[in-house]
């Protein structure tokens, strides 16, 4: 749900009181209302969803970001936009556009979802917190969603509107440990049980946010969802002082980068697209063709059903993206997203094989960022962790960080 590799930068030293910005700036490149604790870092920003969300800060290296997630506990803040769904045809609505069964999501909890054109291709993905029987919140990847949703509401019942929320994640094995100690009342006002993809109301440093289980590195982690009007400087404040006994750490986009591709999260824009299906993807169990009609539908009933999408460990070198990947000297498939791991102590990378023949376990070539050729092998995704036992809180696994 998030940009990878190669993505313009912009460098942003200040930002200007929000009445004062140019309209340029607040309609096209939106600054998040807690980017005032990345400016001291010299950020430079990327685009998403036409928001800014940092690339890089001067206080924190890539790798260091990636053992911050896997052994305490971070700060991101997201370039994740919530459109909201609203109204007595909300549902009816929701389970035209997506492939699951909206009415199996209940008040209170949340839903991975994606969208599909008309032939199946995929538009993009995101979190769909059920806030009210008639009322969603879909926080979605890069892509337009709005007026997808808009286009297949006629006749319905329905108001669908962007209503200014922001989201942030703090996410690492602490994180639930800061959630306890940033709620107002501690473990009084705790939401009990708060289990993986639940969602609550409830305030934080006086201020009312929404709460979600859920996140984009696949530890354990929570979301926090910042409605218009609350006190932005009074929130940012409190998570920072409840957070540093846990030494919280602020981050940017890097931190998830190598940790979502050992868990096989994929990126929309990148690791599928308008030209891929589900399947294509690795997404098929998300596809539940007896709900009834939905868009997409009668493409994905005639449509291969066999997965193209894997992972890749590439031995001492990160992949270029493209069609890099070959197979007896012929290009094979495409690399996707890519990035080193730390933990893995190799390249790891997302790919899409040209033919399903070419399956886990397969030996290739692929070009590396240093220009030299790299054996690889196709792998299962997630590369551990397989049953994504961490997040759920069923398994502690806290890697030892290299002593550098």
């Amino acid at each position: 749900m998030q940009h990878d590799l190669n993505h313009t930068r912009f460098a942003v030293k200040a930002l200007p009181a929000k009445s004062s910005r140019p309209r340029e700036l607040t309609r096209t490149m939106a600054p998040h209302p807690l980017s005032f604790q990345e400016l001291p870092f010299d950020p430079e920003y990327t685009l998403y969803n036409n928001r800014l969300t940092p690339e890089y800060l001067s206080c924190i290296t890539d790798d260091e970001m990636y053992w911050a997630v896997r052994t305490g506990v971070i700060l991101r803040h997201t370039g994740e936009l919530p459109i909201e769904i609203s109204g007595p045809d909300a549902e009816v609505l929701l389970n035209r556009v997506f492939t699951r069964d909206i009415r199996k999501v209940k008040p209170g909890r949340c839903s991975y979802q994606f969208a599909c054109y008309h032939d199946g291709g995929m538009i993009t993905d995101g979190v769909l917190l059920r806030l009210a029987a008639d009322r969603f919140w879909m926080a979605q990847a890069d892509g337009d969603l709005f007026s997808w949703y808009k286009s297949q509401a006629k006749g319905l019942d329905v108001k669908v509107h962007d209503p200014d929320v922001w989201v942030s994640q703090i996410q690492g094995p602490k994180s639930l440990e800061v959630l306890r100690a940033a709620i107002d009342g501690g473990d009084v006002n705790y939401p009990k049980p708060f289990n993986y993809f639940d969602c609550a109301e409830v305030r934080i440093g006086g201020q009312p946010v929404v709460i979600s289980r859920s996140g984009f590195t696949n530890e354990l982690g929570w979301e926090i969802y910042m409605p218009p009007g609350i006190d932005f400087q009074a929130l940012g404040d409190h998570l920072v002082r409840v957070g540093e006994p846990f030494d919280m750490r602020l981050t940017g986009t890097p931190v998830f980068r190598a940790r979502r591709i050992e868990a096989g999260l994929l990126n929309a824009g990148s690791d599928f697209d308008d030209t891929t299906t589900p399947y294509d993807a690795g997404l098929g169990h998300f596809v539940e063709l007896n709900k009834g009609d939905f868009v997409g539908r009668d493409a994905l009933l005639d449509a291969q059903k066999t997965c193209r999408t894997w992972g890749m460990r590439v031995k001492d070198g990160i992949a270029v993206l493209g069609r890099q990947i070959k197979v007896d000297g012929n290009v094979a498939g495409r690399v996707c997203s890519s990035t080193w791991s730390p933990f893995l102590k190799c390249g790891v990378a997302i790919v899409r094989m040209d033919d399903p023949i070419h399956k886990p376990g397969a030996l290739v070539m692929v070009e590396g960022v240093d220009g030299h050729d790299h054996s690889a092998v196709i792998c299962t995704l997630p590369m551990y962790d397989e049953k994504r036992e961490i997040p759920r809180g069923k398994l502690v696994d806290i890697p030892e960080t290299p002593v550098s």
